[in-house]
């Protein structure tokens, strides 16, 4: 610690040296970046995304572009689960109604499905994101009565209600089996989903999809350390004690819930412009399952761990795509080999029970028994 003084007065703290967690304000603690290493991991994560695109091949950089996307959404579920404390399993649902409004609003107008010809991205990101969320501010007021089992069947309601009508609708989404094309992903006149002479298809909507989610990543850490995000923590921690701390209840929810289907919007919109069609069975309960497990397995409440989680869970087909070769030499009593879908059910269904077993803080929390043995090592307390 340094220290300096002046005449006639006692000496006065400067500065901390070797504390980096010791905060002598709640400015300091507060800070978008508090620690030093918080500086230099966010540093590298953005340079070594930005050189991706350089050094890996196009079909990992279109699994990624998909991966980020999926971040996207994911911090929509953790700030109304993770962060608020409101379980929800409806998310597909508002990532449906997304897709669907930049799907609209970006189509042909003489095509066979409803569509404006608004191209750009500016215009129909934006939109998708406030439609979802005006469906889940009105979805809200049931949050404020229900709680826990019960709130989340309700929202479970609304991925069937939600897969009934999408597959009804057929003039907005093109019928059963038939499906439409995704939203264009075109920005003041510049189409990403087109190849150039520098770069191809791929690492544009790569580069496209990793800053958007590090615009995402930023709104919801600024998110968490604003009054709204302490409210929405004091909310999930003891609800009845954060009434009585003069928090609105019914409004800190319905900001929650809104916030939360503003993101799941947006993921919507972007998640079918890299493969550039969809059809209504994409938003069934299996999506809202993937979404929970990206929670859960990287780190509820934190913005790093849902982004690992994300891109873990996204990648994990990648895997399941070569284990069935493997399955039948661990045990020569398999009779029929599993395919990719029913191997990566099981999996997000084991992962999802491990991590709540062995480590409920997910991914995040591994990081943190790792650094805190590094910095006590050899010691082992």
């Amino acid at each position: 610690m340094t220290t300096t003084t002046r005449p006639g007065t006692a000496k006065v703290s400067t500065r901390v040296s070797g504390r980096p967690g010791f905060y002598r304000s709640y400015s300091q603690e507060l800070a978008l970046f508090n620690t030093r290493p918080k500086q230099v991991g966010v540093a590298a994560v953005v340079v070594l995304g930005l050189l991706g695109p350089f050094v890996l091949e196009d079909a990992l950089l279109r699994t990624l572009a998909i991966a980020f996307v999926f971040a996207i959404g994911a911090l929509g579920l953790n700030i109304v689960t993770g962060l608020a404390g409101q379980v929800s399993l409806g998310h597909a649902f508002f990532l449906g109604i997304g897709a669907y409004t930049a799907a609209a609003i970006s189509g042909d107008p003489d095509g066979r499905t409803i569509g404006f010809g608004i191209e750009e991205m500016w215009v129909w990101l934006p939109a998708s994101g406030l439609v979802a969320a005006a469906f889940g501010v009105a979805v809200a007021p049931l949050a404020t009565r229900l709680r826990g089992l019960y709130l989340a069947i309700v929202t479970l309601g609304l991925v069937f209600i939600g897969e009934h009508v999408f597959r009804e609708w057929s003039d907005l989404t093109g019928g059963a089996g038939v499906g439409r094309s995704a939203a264009t992903p075109q920005l003041f006149g510049f189409d990403f989903s087109e190849g150039t002479e520098m770069f191809s298809r791929e690492q544009q909507l790569y580069l496209l999809m990793f800053v958007l989610m590090l615009v995402f990543a930023l709104g919801a850490r600024n998110l968490a350390r604003s009054r709204v995000g302490r409210a929405f923590s004091a909310v999930r921690d003891r609800d009845m004690a954060a009434e009585m701390m003069s928090i609105d209840l019914p409004r800190t929810k319905a900001l929650a819930f809104g916030i939360s289907s503003f993101y799941a919007g947006c993921a919507g919109g972007l998640l079918y412009t890299v493969s550039g069609f969809f059809d209504p069975a994409s938003f069934n309960l299996l999506l809202s399952v993937q979404f929970i497990a990206m929670v859960l397995i990287g780190g509820a409440g934190t913005v790093g761990g849902t982004i690992a989680g994300a891109l873990f869970v996204s990648l994990l087909p990648t895997l399941t795509r070569e284990l069935p070769n493997f399955i039948p030499m661990i045990s020569r009593q398999v009779t029929e080999t599993p395919n990719v879908f029913q191997v990566e059910q099981v999996l997000y269904g084991l992962l999802i029970v491990v991590f709540l077993l062995f480590e409920p803080r997910g991914l995040y929390g591994i990081w943190v028994r790792v650094r805190t043995y590094w910095k006590s090592w050899p010691f082992s307390y």
